[in-house]
């Protein structure tokens, strides 16, 4: 498969970091870091594909269940987070993946660089010293690439992950063009953008999609949007890009 250009990288706006791209299989990160960290970017990959991988293959259903499922085996760490984000948010453990990946390589690379910010697909999980407006890619919307979430969080890690159902190979049961979650946890962060953007059709579902996003324990911030329709929630800014 070709690898095609994703447009809405670069748009986190952290010029002092160096940005670089490692793929393995069908994880494709972008990483700004202190300095280039390719060789060891791409060992803390193949180690939680590894992990995921190899439960998988024991437990077929963790690959297909659309909704939470629990296992009582020892897992690995970063399952055991796609199992729980997936619980909160009602919805299946896969829907965490992403998510959980970018939260888990991160954290690897913050042992070679005080600041690191890892995008898997439109998933993000960072830690920065300073302030970050992070642009939201959403499709054919007016609003693409228009504004973007600035977020004040200075030395703590955190995730902004966004699902869609217009754009993107990611399963969504709505319509939404883009919707943002921000949270501390990449797998939950992740597993609330997928269901909430599941309760997003029209933009008269907004309101009804933000309270229900309120309800997911550990759910910092939403973001929402449908046409140039809009709905923000929590502990986020909106700016211009």
């Amino acid at each position: 498969m070709m690898y095609q250009e994703r447009i809405y990288r670069h748009h986190v706006c952290s010029p002092s970091l160096s940005s670089f791209r490692v793929a393995v299989k069908e994880t494709d990160l972008h990483i700004q870091a202190g300095r280039i960290l390719e060789k060891e970017t791409t060992a803390s990959i193949i180690t939680h594909r590894n992990e995921i991988e190899t439960c998988i293959e024991r437990y077929p259903d963790i690959l297909t269940s659309l909704s939470p499922i629990r296992i009582k085996a020892p897992l690995p760490r970063i399952i055991r987070e796609m199992f729980s984000a997936g619980e909160k948010a009602n919805v299946g453990p896969m829907a965490a993946v992403a998510g959980a990946v970018a939260e888990h390589v991160c954290r690897d690379l913050l042992s070679f660089s005080d600041q690191v910010i890892v995008e898997n697909g439109g998933d993000i999980f960072l830690k920065v010293d300073h302030p970050v407006t992070i642009g939201i890619f959403a499709g054919a919307s007016p609003l693409s690439m228009k504004i973007g979430l600035k977020i004040n969080h200075p030395g703590e890690p955190f995730s902004i992950c966004t699902s869609s159902g217009t754009i993107g190979h990611s399963l969504s049961f709505g319509k939404s063009d883009a919707v943002c979650i921000v949270a501390s946890s990449g797998a939950l962060a992740d597993a609330a953008a997928t269901s909430v953007g599941n309760r997003v059709s029209s933009e008269k579902d907004i309101r009804h999609a933000l309270s229900f996003g309120q309800t997911i324990e550990g759910v910092k911030g939403i973001c929402i949007i449908k046409n140039c329709a809009t709905g923000f929630w929590g502990d986020l800014e909106v700016a211009r890009l």
